[in-house]
């Protein structure tokens, strides 16, 4: 039996908080759990003094970050050659950062309740700053906010379009926090308060009657809009194979018949995966010239990633790139990776702590390419990002502002095998077409590869480790929403 005054059983709570949390993400994905499962949290940290909430709130971000991200163990450990002791540190390091955040909201909470405002109007505010504050700190990694838990919810996720996810978060945290609140008074008092669950009521029925409509205009405006014919090439290349120098003719022949054999009469674009080409492109003669000359008579454009290097101020640098390659061979644009994985694409703070590039010593060393860079395909700008890069909101939103009428993202989750992570890399993906109101193509070497329409909806899929292609027409919009137009307003309000 427990001592329910224990404060151990407090610990327990937020333990089950941050379990139950994590059942509401993929790749389990029972997203009906986040609106219940801070009430344990809350019952924990509710009588407690800020100092020992800290505590608190980091039990619970440990056990859910733990659970969420164990697949980073794989990463490191399979690909990355790190002992499996030295992988597993790496992630708890990760979970004990982000637990942070969980730590200081359980604080801010009591202090907030010690000036009497309560839990249901600073639990909303308090949420979104510290989801929008991990979006850019030390880099970001805005990985799976608490709103990201309902992406298949798709008349709730049309709010996207004016607060990105973080009006959603502030929405579930909200209910969470009202329902508690109602409980604690009834228990105390035997009283039952409404009036705070009628105010959740009141805005998720608002919430869902704006989806409801925006739904329907976004149908309507997406019938009247250009459709292109795009095809995804999913090459299942294995990770162990993809940079062997004896594969790399038949990672081409692979590419080049799939495209083929997708191929209609009215294929506009076809899109390989990130780095489909294990070489550099353009810098190598042989490979370069096989690969123009095996893609002669495919109709439509190519986009392609590939490995890529500059010589800048005297220096080399490497870029991870995407080429946009026109019908008869002419590359025609080219977009460099912004926003690269730390202690993936490189090694942060190298020049301070030099031992980090042996201890990771299979990391990259890829330069940033420029912000905002568009390819213009016909008569049409379409933004790509690279991976990693479709988390981040500003990043899709620079893009559309400038114009950008499709958003493509390429990928390699052959990282992650058949963990959860494929499953949560593709469910943000879905907020980016709503936040913009644009279509999302999305090319994953092992999948998954998929469609999302400007209303967000996943329209086609792939499954994971399957040689296959994937094409659908799709709509390109050109309609700057207020997100579009004014980025994060909301959580800076918050």
């Amino acid at each position: 039996m427990f001592n329910f005054s224990s404060k151990y059983y407090k610990y327990i709570l937020a333990a089950i908080s941050g379990f139950i949390l994590t059942l509401a993400f993929p790749k389990i994905g029972w997203p009906c759990l986040a609106w219940v499962a801070f009430i344990p949290f809350f019952a924990a940290i509710s009588g407690e003094t800020p100092r020992n909430s800290l505590r608190i709130g980091f039990v619970m971000g440990v056990c859910h970050h733990v659970t969420l991200l164990y697949w980073i163990v794989g990463v490191c450990h399979t690909y990355g050659r790190l002992p499996i002791v030295v992988a597993i540190a790496i992630m708890l390091l990760l979970a004990g950062y982000l637990s942070l955040y969980t730590a200081l909201f359980a604080f801010l909470l009591n202090k907030f309740r010690e000036k009497s405002i309560g839990y249901t109007i600073s639990a909303p505010i308090l949420l979104p700053c510290f989801e929008f504050i991990r979006s850019f700190l030390f880099t970001g990694f805005p990985w799976e906010n608490l709103g990201h838990s309902q992406f298949e919810q798709i008349t709730l996720l049309q709010s996207a379009d004016l607060f990105s996810g973080y009006g959603l978060s502030a929405l579930i945290i909200a209910t969470n926090a009202a329902i508690f609140t109602a409980a604690e008074r009834y228990k105390k008092e035997k009283i039952m308060t409404w009036h705070q669950l009628a105010i959740v009521i009141v805005l998720i029925a608002a919430f869902w009657g704006y989806g409801t409509w925006r739904i329907k205009e976004i149908d309507k405006i997406s019938e009247r809009s250009i459709h292109k014919r795009v095809t995804l090439v999913q090459g299942n290349i294995d990770q162990s194979l993809k940079w062997n120098p004896a594969y790399q003719e038949k990672t081409i022949d692979r590419y080049v018949e799939l495209t083929r054999s997708a191929q209609t009469p009215d294929t506009d674009l076809t899109i390989w995966p990130e780095t489909a080409l294990p070489f550099y492109f353009l810098r190598d003669e042989l490979l370069t010239t096989m690969a123009l000359q095996d893609l002669q008579g495919i109709k439509g454009h190519i986009l392609t990633g590939s490995p890529s290097y500059i010589w800048k101020n005297g220096k080399l640098s490497y870029l991870n790139s995407a080429y946009l390659i026109a019908p008869g061979g002419e590359v025609v644009g080219r977009y460099d990776k912004v926003h690269l994985v730390p202690f993936g694409e490189y090694v942060p703070l190298r020049n301070w702590f030099p031992f980090l590039g042996k201890i990771v010593e299979a990391v990259g060393d890829f330069t940033s390419g420029e912000k905002g860079q568009l390819l213009t395909w016909d008569d049409n700008s379409i933004g790509v990002l690279i991976c990693f890069e479709i988390i981040f909101p500003d990043l899709a939103r620079e893009l559309t502002k400038k114009g950008a009428r499709l958003l493509i993202t390429i990928t390699n989750d052959a990282w992650f095998g058949r963990s959860s992570a494929p499953y949560q890399h593709l469910s943000m993906a879905a907020f980016r077409a709503v936040e913009n109101r644009v279509a999302i193509a999305r090319a994953a070497n092992t999948g998954i590869s998929a469609f999302i329409d400007p209303a967000g909806r996943i329209t086609h899929q792939t499954p994971l480790f399957q040689t296959t292609t994937l094409s659908a027409s799709i709509p390109l919009m050109q309609s700057k929403t207020f997100y579009t137009r004014f980025g994060d307003i909301f959580p800076m309000m918050c």
